[in-house]
């Protein structure tokens, strides 16, 4: 009998990559918003704030990985069936809940070993900077 789950988890060089791609697309557009990275459990690995970013962002970048993380799914997920209607108003009471764009899980083997969270400027464009974090991420992992 196997005594022991071995999995794999996201290193903060790894971390990194993922802000630095996502870095750069918020560069690209001038946009200021917070970056966070984090392990399966939501638990901040590497976090970025750009310079202007409002002081609500900080937070809410870190609940929107941490709902990506634990909800294993992106958090338009969750913002989407709000929007279709009053019958999924239960969503708000998940714990630790953030259904805003801009929390995307980061997958491994079909296992969530991380998530990515950014705030700052509209949610769609949350969404975009978080992405090109998620595609850094599925690149370093196909190396």
């Amino acid at each position: 009998m196997n005594k022991l789950y071995m999995k794999a988890t996201l290193t903060l060089e790894a971390a990194k990559v993922i802000s630095s791609a996502a870095e750069a697309e918020a560069e690209k557009n001038g946009w200021a918003v917070a970056i966070a990275v984090t392990d399966d459990r939501g638990e901040l690995i590497h976090f970025i704030r750009k310079d202007n970013t409002t002081n609500a962002a900080v937070g809410i970048a870190q609940k929107k990985a941490f709902h990506a993380a634990n909800y294993r799914r992106n958090t338009i997920f969750h913002e989407k069936l709000l929007a279709e209607g009053s019958e999924n108003i239960g969503v708000l009471s998940l714990p630790d809940c953030m259904p805003i764009e801009g929390g995307i899980p980061l997958i491994y083997k079909g296992n969530v070993i991380g998530a990515i969270g950014v705030s700052g400027v509209a949610s769609n464009d949350d969404g975009r900077v978080a992405q090109k974090g998620s595609e850094a991420f599925e690149k370093l992992m196909a190396d």
